[in-house]
């Protein structure tokens, strides 16, 4: 609904994200919005992210007022989110009427509202790492992915089990790639990703979604 404005001297870094989940770039304004853009972009709940999606408009203490929240998504089930993104330390008077009225009308249409902030250090490091491997490309030959999704059926470390499969510079971009598609699961909040990360199939049994 409204254009990102890129000048020099701005404070904030406005740019451009490739969602994988709609294959359509998605606006940012700040890198913190760029960090939710990848979190909502490695959400298999998640079909559709759109930016700046719309404009509402209230009558406050002062007069009329709008505000364009940051995201809207759409889940697999149908459903809505709309985010507002800002750190808890930014967060000013307007700011809070804006998201409370925007809370308020998400509830009255049965969507979900956040405001979010910073998202925990060591989930956004190994979030952003996987984003790289996010592009079809990186899931490379079939037979690789079938290998490492039976050597993995049982929790297993990251750079043991792909070296199990071959050539690690053949199989890691696969392995990380599978990962980003939460195919194979880890603990990604708990520390950053190395070699010895526990890594096991997301449907032990071999299904898939």
């Amino acid at each position: 609904m409204r254009s990102f404005q890129w000048s020099p001297g701005l404070e904030h870094f406005p740019g451009w994200w490739w969602a994988a989940t709609t294959g359509r770039h998605v606006g940012y304004e700040s890198w913190l919005e760029r960090d939710h853009v990848q979190a909502l972009d490695f959400d298999r709940e998640i079909m559709g992210i759109a930016s700046q999606p719309f404009w509402l408009r209230w009558e406050g203490e002062r007069g009329w007022r709008r505000h364009a929240p940051d995201y809207f998504a759409r889940r697999v089930d149908g459903t809505g989110v709309v985010v507002d993104v800002r750190a808890d330390d930014r967060i000013e008077d307007r700011d809070a009427e804006a998201f409370a009225v925007t809370a308020r009308l998400c509830a009255l249409v049965g969507w979900e509202f956040r405001r979010v902030g910073e998202i925990d250090p060591v989930l956004r490091a190994n979030v952003r790492w996987l984003s790289r491997y996010r592009h079809p490309r990186c899931a490379g030959r079939s037979e690789v992915g079938d290998r490492l999704r039976e050597v993995f059926v049982s929790p297993a470390p990251l750079l043991a089990g792909a070296e199990e499969v071959g050539d690690r510079l053949a199989v890691l971009p696969a392995l990380f790639h599978l990962m980003w598609q939460c195919e194979l699961i880890a603990d990604l909040e708990q520390e950053r990703l190395g070699p010895a990360t526990l890594v096991r199939a997301a449907w032990p049994q071999g299904g898939r979604r």
